[in-house]
Formats: structure tokens, C-alpha cells, sequence
């Protein structure tokens, strides 16, 4: 099989893990296979170390721009966990635009889909980002389609990936696509990874956590929800603790909060749950009791809606075991 060049275009503050996990990963490919089919490249947009964001620096094997003879096959922009609309790179936002269209594939891990976003390669497409700035990037371009529980999304020539880790997922799923699936199993199998998560980017997400928002007497009803998730937490109830009507307190908890009281007590909910299940020996019919359902299969279903996991799933890999 032909040789093919990995680039991964890496901005300053990159997290190492979103570079060097999905390059280990074709590396492996290339031993398994018995042959170099990958030759790996770090791309940067000015010269000398990139600074990552743990502070050790990275070398880049090549400047975008410096008229690069190399072709480029498969093409992965890496963003950074400080990165915003101002510290997007407009040269390497052009070189962007410049090359995609010369490449087999392109696409982002982590927060790496805002530069394509800027360029105007995500348009009318579904991608994932990482679950902290999926909603900023829904937000600052809305002709992108975000998939706030997508662990990875491959679309044609453009793949993406949500987070951190999940450049790992993405990256098995290219080697599968260009030598296999047994080449593929065996990689994830070196790398003691799984070869498809059996799972979706929720069970990460803390979202659920939501800080009390809105005038004081409005916090101090979210932050007595969240104290006491198994009392009675009806609107009528938690209205009369802040001296208000029960219409008017829902017209305000909804303006100033942004979700209905129902809904922000059922968050709460499940964000207690996930605190005992993570700490506690109780079952889910125990811990359902403990935070105001009604039973397991109340707790079973807000669970996975929210979580995207079932109680016991996520007892079983998050219980921290002392």
C-alpha cells in the first residue's frame, strides 16, 4: 500500500494527548501492519516549539505555508482548551481554506472543529466538540449542526472528533477504514483502548451541575433543590419558601434561570444520583429514593436521557472503590 502523511496541525496551547494519542495510534497501525503506511507529521503556524498547555513544548516537523512539498493525506487540526474567536490564527485559517481541497480527508479533535468552523468547512455538516464549548461553538456559527453527544462523527472526507480522548476512537476508525478491522482490534488491543466505546460523550458531560442563576431568592430555591433533592420539590412548594405565587414563581424561574423548575429539579436530580452512585454502595432503587424519584425507572429513565448511560452502566465504571 502506498505511503500515506498524517498531519496534525496544532495551535498554541494544544493539549499533548489530542496530538500525540491519535499519532501513537497510526504508529501502532504502521507495526501492526508490518509496514511504514503512515509517515506522521506535527504542522505548525509559525516557527520554533509550540507551548502546549501543560507547558512542555512541542516541535513541529514543518510550517505551514513554506511551501510544503509533501502531500498531505489525511489532514487533523487540533485546537486548544483556551481557545477563543480571537486567538484563531487568520494565516492558518487561510491555509485551511487553501488546502482541504487537496487532501483525501480532513477533520478536527476537540475544540480544533472552531478553526474549521472559521474557515467555513464545517457548514451544513454534523460535528461533535468537546461537551464544555459545544454550545459557544453551536452559538458563534449556527450553520453548523453540533452533536453535543457524538463521541466521533465521519461524513464523507471530514471526520471529527468530541474531546480529548476521543481522537483515539476517530483515529481507529481511520487505520479500520484503511487496513482493516482485524489491523484495527489489534492496535486498540496494544494500546489497551477500546476499539468502539460503548458509549456516548454525556456520561462526561457535568452540565447537569448547573450553578444557581437569577435573582437571590431564585439561588436560594436551585441551592436548597440541590441540598435536598429528595423533598417535595413541586412548584407550589418551592413558590411558598420564596414568598411568591406559584404562577409568578414559575414565570420567573423560567425567565431568569432558563429552564422550567421541573426541569432544573430533575437535573438536580440526576447530578445527586450521579454523586452517589460514583461514592456509594447503594443500588439504584436505594439511591432513586435518596433524590426524589419515585421509583428505579423514574431515576432509570432521567438517567440515561441526561447521562446517556442506564444507573448500574455508570455505577460500574465511575464507583470510586476504596
Amino acid at each position: 500500500m502506498k505511503s500515506k502523511t498524517v498531519a496534525m496541525l496544532a495551535t498554541p496551547g494544544v493539549q499533548l494527548l489530542d496530538v500525540w494519542g491519535p499519532l501513537d495510534v497510526f504508529a501502532e497501525a504502521n507495526v501492526q501492519a508490518g509496514t511504514d503506511i503512515y509517515q506522521l507529521r506535527v504542522f505548525g503556524s509559525v516557527a520554533g516549539a509550540i507551548r502546549s498547555s501543560s507547558g512542555v513544548r512541542l516541535m513541529t516537523d514543518a510550517i505551514i505555508g513554506n511551501n510544503l512539498s509533501e502531500k498531505i493525506d489525511t489532514l487533523l487540526v487540533v485546537g486548544a482548551p483556551n481557545l477563543t474567536e480571537a486567538s484563531l490564527d487568520a494565516h492558518m485559517i487561510d491555509w485551511l481554506r487553501e488546502v482541504t481541497p487537496t487532501v483525501r480527508r480532513y477533520g478536527s479533535i476537540c475544540s480544533g472543529a472552531f478553526l474549521l468552523a472559521k474557515a467555513g468547512l464545517l457548514d451544513g455538516r454534523r460535528v461533535p466538540t468537546h461537551w464544555a464549548v459545544d454550545d459557544r461553538l453551536a452559538q458563534e456559527y449556527p450553520s453548523v449542526t453540533v452533536d453535543p453527544d457524538a463521541i466521533h462523527v465521519r461524513e464523507g472526507r471530514l471526520s471529527t472528533a468530541a474531546e480529548v480522548t476521543a481522537g483515539l476512537d476517530l483515529s481507529l476508525a481511520l487505520v479500520e477504514e484503511d487496513l482493516g478491522q482485524e489491523v484495527a482490534m489489534k492496535v486498540a488491543g496494544q494500546l489497551v483502548v477500546f476499539f468502539k466505546r460503548p458509549a456516548s460523550q454525556l456520561q462526561f458531560s457535568h452540565k447537569d451541575e448547573a450553578s444557581p442563576v437569577g435573582r437571590s431568592a431564585l439561588q436560594e430555591a436551585q441551592r436548597w433543590i440541590a441540598a435536598n433533592p429528595a423533598e417535595d420539590l413541586s412548584v407550589a412548594n418551592l413558590a411558598s419558601r420564596t414568598s411568591l405565587s406559584s404562577r409568578h414563581f414559575a414565570r420567573l424561574f423560567r425567565q431568569e434561570v432558563g429552564v422550567t423548575p421541573a426541569t432544573w429539579v430533575r437535573e438536580a436530580r440526576v447530578a445527586a444520583a450521579r454523586r452517589l452512585l460514583e461514592s456509594e454502595k447503594a443500588v439504584p432503587k436505594q439511591v432513586a429514593a435518596q433524590c426524589g424519584f419515585a421509583n428505579a425507572d423514574t431515576l432509570r429513565r432521567a438517567f440515561v436521557r441526561l447521562v446517556g448511560v442506564t444507573p448500574a452502566k455508570y455505577r460500574k465504571r465511575y464507583r470510586v472503590r476504596v
